[in-house]
């Protein structure tokens, strides 16, 4: 059983590391180049943009994340995708600038906004990176499809506030059930990489002190395109968290249904 004590060390553990490995370099007199720990899909680590405006400051991702997915020949254009897209930047309460991915924040506020700008970037990546262009569906319409065939009731996309004091967006949260089924946490995870595993650990790690304790985290893992390490896997099962890979998804029916 997990501590509350060993929550809050990982907690610890997370922001020492987040502070370490994010370093800083003026690119010219107005902007400045946050680059930070986390990983895109190339495996190249992620950066951010931010210079002062009007007494506080703009963070931006310099259409990088948009740009990339075109690249790499994820269409975008379909109005479901932009209303998808559109809801998960709303989720973190993030802007579209032109093509570019952008908060402004005051000084008060400056930690919580590049933090909700870095889990949007990953969460567009994620929701809509095809690793085959000529595949028409996301990942994350499936889950949706698989839950409404089942007749499993749920609020897509919920944002908790966490301990730290940032707040967390989740992909599903299922309700308390008159069966006495607590509520549950599930999150989509089209790429079950170590970065995203991690960025829902720390998530559900950060709010579950401030969520029914009955509550349980489910992770829908997208295995069909790629294998999953047991290195995820156990992840997940350490921090108390239900990794269901999407060929296995039949077993969790009964239980997220109730």
């Amino acid at each position: 059983m997990t501590t509350a004590m060993e929550i809050e060390k990982l907690l610890n553990d997370y922001r020492a590391w987040l502070k370490d490995k994010t370093t800083l370099r003026e690119v010219n007199s107005e902007w400045v180049e946050i680059t930070t720990p986390y990983l895109d899909r190339h495996n190249d680590a992620l950066q951010i943009y931010a210079r002062a405006a009007n007494g506080g400051y703009v963070l931006t991702d310099d259409s990088y994340t948009i740009h990339d997915l075109e690249a790499s020949g994820c269409n975008l254009n379909t109005e479901k995708r932009q209303d998808l897209l559109k809801m998960t930047l709303n989720g973190f309460g993030v802007q579209m600038n032109s093509e570019a991915l952008e908060v402004h924040a005051s000084p008060e506020t400056f930690p919580a906004r590049k933090h909700n700008l870095i889990q949007a970037i990953l969460a567009v990546n994620d929701l809509f990176y095809l690793a085959k262009p000529v595949v028409e569906s996301l990942f994350f319409e499936d889950v949706i499809t698989w839950l409404e065939a089942n007749e499993i009731r749920y609020t897509p996309r919920v944002k908790f506030p966490g301990t730290s004091g940032f707040d967390h967006l989740f992909d599903f949260v299922i309700p308390r059930s008159p069966r006495k089924q607590p509520e549950r946490i599930v999150q989509a995870i089209n790429r079950p990489t170590r970065d995203n595993a991690e960025a829902f650990i720390y998530a559900w790690s950060d709010t579950r002190e401030v969520r029914p304790p009955e509550s349980k985290a489910y992770a829908i893992l997208n295995d069909f395109e790629q294998s999953i390490s047991g290195g995820v896997l156990d992840a997940f099962r350490n921090y108390q968290i239900h990794p269901v890979p999407w060929t296995s998804r039949g077993e969790v029916v009964t239980e997220l249904a109730a």
